[in-house]
């Protein structure tokens, strides 16, 4: 081990794995998993090869000021290798030319350690990401996944990562596993008499005991506990007339009668995405975070549109303005402990990855947050929907379409 100290649960973390030439670190997002991972693959000797797949803005961030996971690792001494690669895991789903390069260098090593960090990737059996996972999986000696979600966050999805870790570890295939620990229920919507949709919905989860007597051994999970307090605040805004009418057109449009009939997730995200955009740079939204903002260089601000992004950037120079979808996962932002979310989001999970890229280990400042909310029905509903903590999906199952058309 390095010279540097673990946190204790961290060193709970190295002593359970050690042992073990596979393992699976679920630890809470900003618990320090890359240390822990560092640790297990400098315990190896004669290693020849390491290969870190991660998603690519952990690797090259798209902000020359955000530090990257090899600048993590560096940190903490390195790895001790003859040969260390990183890259990212959506490179090995869409360059045939460097996966083929990466599956022979594993293929050539003698002593191979493969980690995959947000492990989460690994989910769908059928995905070719997925399949070329398992593939260079099956010649790595040593082998190890990072996850910031608990076990049974999404239960169908463990299969396909411990299928990546070892086959023997579960022993069944993906269908047994579903029957096994999933309740689901089938919905079959029709319409006009003759088209039906079908779909298939996961209700609970049952036999959790057996399930961790089979993968308890491979597993660490823990908790973030930090001495910091995260401080959430809001403001509102109100629309101006333009975007008002704007977005009362787009109401009438996409919610008449034939279009909820039909509706489903797919539609719903399209029908608020382009309500939401209307508004998105309203600058009412630019005074108020300017008001709030106290140190503009430690702020981090969060958009759901170029549009509204490209403002934030001139408005706010100094600020780290980031994307839910690529700057919500794996970054260590903990010098930046102010947030802003200057465009709400249906989508709780991203929300809470946002969080932990500053509520993490080493942070010594409070975290505050500030999220912005407009004045028509779509952003009150989002706001209460993130309260709860559902999802698109769940919200829909829930609800009427006439209560849906009065709310929005």
């Amino acid at each position: 081990m390095s010279g540097f100290d673990l946190l204790p649960k961290q060193q709970q973390a190295f002593t359970k794995l050690l042992e073990n030439k596979v393992g699976a670190l679920f630890m809470k997002m900003g618990t320090g998993k890359t240390r822990v991972a560092l640790e297990l693959v400098n315990a190896v000797s004669d290693l020849d090869l390491v290969v870190w797949v991660a998603p690519l803005r952990t690797i090259k961030p798209l902000n020359d000021s955000t530090c990257s996971v090899i600048d993590e690792v560096s940190k903490w001494g390195g790895f001790k290798a003859d040969n260390v690669m990183f890259i990212g895991v959506e490179t090995i789903q869409s360059s045939d030319r460097q996966y083929l390069d990466l599956y022979k260098k594993i293929e050539q090593s003698q002593k191979c350690f493969l980690i995959v960090d947000e492990s989460i990737k690994i989910k769908n059996a059928e995905a070719k990401r997925t399949k070329r996972l398992l593939e260079l999986s099956r010649m790595a000696e040593f082998k190890l996944i990072l996850n910031g979600e608990p076990i049974t966050e999404d239960l169908l999805d463990i299969w396909a990562q411990f299928e990546f870790l070892d086959p023997e570890i579960l022993h069944m295939r993906q269908d047994e596993f579903k029957n096994t620990f999933c309740k689901y229920t089938t919905i079959t919507k029709r319409f006009g008499g003759y088209k039906q949709y079908s779909k298939e919905f996961i209700t609970g989860y049952e036999n959790i005991d057996y399930l961790y007597s089979l993968i308890g051994e491979y597993v660490y999970e823990c908790d973030l506990e930090l001495n910091v307090e995260q401080i959430f605040e809001t403001k509102n805004y109100s629309l101006s007339d333009e975007e008002k009418q704007e977005y009362q057109f787009l109401k009438e449009k996409y919610l008449d009668n034939e279009r909820l009939l039909a509706m489903n997730n797919n539609i719903f995200l399209e029908m608020t995405q382009k309500m939401q955009h209307g508004y998105c740079c309203n600058q009412e939204k630019v005074k108020l975070a300017r008001e709030w903002i106290k140190d503009e260089a430690k702020t981090i601000i969060f958009c759901k549109y170029i549009a509204s992004a490209e403002l934030c950037k001139k408005a706010f120079p100094k600020a780290l303005v980031l994307n839910y979808k690529t700057g919500s996962l794996g970054l260590n932002l903990q010098d930046r402990p102010y947030t802003v979310y200057f465009d709400q989001t249906f989508d709780w999970g991203d929300v809470v990855q946002s969080q932990h890229r500053n509520y993490r280990t080493g942070q010594e400042h409070d975290c505050r947050y500030l999220r912005l909310i407009g004045s028509v029905g779509l952003e009150k509903l989002m706001f209460e929907n993130n309260k709860k903590k559902i999802g698109t999906a769940e919200y829909l199952k829930k609800i009427s379409k006439n209560e849906l058309n009065k709310i929005i």
